[in-house]
């Protein structure tokens, strides 16, 4: 199928962008690494009056640390490929590096920008799940200022995020790692590129051989990513061995039985992602026993 007419503006300034956002309202659409809206304006899912092309905005660019607030600082436009790159992202926040090679296709991954995955909220996607493991902060402004979103806040239904009319996201920062940190990313699917049927990204400290402030974030479960937050009760002050491994499967399974029962898709039921969540649990908790 092809696209349907629209406007095509490519402005200079988040100012112009801001302006013409006003101005169109929802018959605008942004387009950065455009992996998801020219595949949504082809099928005609999307039909809008104007495309505001912001990959001229070179201040939604770049990867940065502020040693001083411990935060790294990532902005929109950053490609996934340029996030795997990143001697920076690997030292200071290597859940995002691990994530990389789950990403669709180097084509893909070569294009496609870390805002606009978070931005379009897909829960089968590792991006959101990611800054919810990492406690990270959305970074969005508007015409009237700049807003900080908690990843936990951020996204709320469906492809839908707490982006108020008029915003758009600028970066992300993410909590440095510090030495104690462990991170793992881990996900299935049925072929490498796939959407995947179940992933996790685990965040921990490992304090004298103890887990500690776990977060366990769950993609491909319901209509966002979501927090094992039960399960992640149990892992701290635990150590890493074979008991815990069996307790926290059966703790997720549990959970994922009750409030966080996942949804089926047409090749996959409740029960499978269930289980197969479990593993990834075990896996990766296996993994947080040696450091990166």
């Amino acid at each position: 199928m092809k696209a349907p007419a629209f406007e095509y503006i490519k402005p200079r300034s988040l100012e112009q962008v801001f302006a013409l956002l006003a101005e169109y309202g929802d018959e605008a659409r942004l387009l950065a690494g455009g992996q998801t809206l020219m595949a949504t304006l082809n099928m005609r899912l999307s039909e809008p009056a104007l495309v505001v092309d912001i990959t001229g905005i070179d201040a939604l660019r770049g990867i940065a640390l502020d040693a001083a607030a411990g935060m790294l600082r990532i902005g929109a436009l950053v490609t996934h490929s340029e996030i795997e790159a990143s001697a920076l992202v690997a030292l200071h926040a290597p859940l995002l590096t691990l994530a990389v090679p789950h990403i669709a296709h180097r084509a893909i991954r070569n294009l496609g920008t870390w805002g606009g995955s978070l931005a379009y909220a897909d829960p089968a996607a590792e991006r959101p799940a990611c800054v919810l493991a990492l406690d990270a902060v959305i970074v969005a402004r508007s015409s009237s200022g700049e807003r900080r979103i908690a990843a936990a806040d951020f996204f709320l239904d469906l492809y839908t995020t707490a982006l108020r009319d008029g915003e758009i996201i600028v970066a992300c920062e993410v909590p440095a790692r510090t030495a104690q940190h462990r991170h793992a990313f881990d996900e299935l699917a049925r072929r490498h590129g796939d959407y995947a049927i179940v992933g996790l990204a685990l965040a921990a400290r490992h304090v004298d051989g103890l887990l500690q402030d776990s977060r366990i974030a769950l993609l491909g479960i319901g209509t966002t990513p979501v927090r094992a937050r039960r399960t992640e009760a149990l892992l701290d002050g635990r150590a890493v061995d074979a008991a815990l491994l069996q307790e926290a499967a059966q703790s997720l399974a549990d959970e994922l039985t009750g409030a966080l029962l996942p949804l089926a898709d047409l090749t996959n039921s409740a029960a499978t992602k269930r289980h197969l969540a479990t593993v990834l649990l075990r896996r990766s908790l296996a993994s947080l026993a040696h450091p990166l």
